[in-house]
């Protein structure tokens, strides 16, 4: 696990968040990055699960929320990585499970419209903008599935 932001307490016991990986054909593989609310990194749309939904269902549910894409969600996870969210001054260890959502449609209004940037990248251009090492490989191991698929 990596360490704490300075100034951060770390806190016991580790959340589940859920990830929507969107991705199309554009004629190749593209990655949906979004940025985060508070520090503007990039990441894959992301939140905490739904307890009326399964976990593939809630990431989907984020992707739609977060850039306002809607298509076929994978109900398994393609892998997971860990990171620390800040929460209260304090260092929240989080998983993150991770969905492929192969993206058929966009919206033209949704929850967060205009809280967020978007970037639609090749799929190597966006493993070198996300921050997280485990995201970055994830993405990384992705793409490669994709060209062998």
């Amino acid at each position: 696990m990596a360490k704490p932001p300075a100034g951060l307490t770390p806190m016991r016991g580790s959340r589940l968040q859920v990830a929507a990986l969107c991705w199309r054909t554009s004629p190749g593989l593209e990655i949906l990055l979004v940025t985060s609310l508070r520090t503007r990194r990039w990441i894959l749309p992301k939140g905490w699960p739904h307890a009326d939904m399964t976990l593939a269902q809630s990431a989907a549910r984020e992707a739609l929320e977060e850039a306002g894409v809607t298509g076929e969600v994978a109900e398994e996870a393609f892998g997971h990585y860990h990171y620390l969210k800040e929460k209260s001054g304090s260092a929240l260890p989080c998983r993150v499970e991770i969905f492929p959502l192969h993206v058929t449609g966009n919206r033209r209004a949704f929850a967060e419209q205009g809280a967020r940037e978007q970037l639609w990248l090749p799929a190597e251009q966006a493993a070198s903008k996300v921050a997280e090492t485990g995201l970055k490989r994830i993405l990384q191991s992705f793409s490669k599935a994709r060209k062998a698929a």
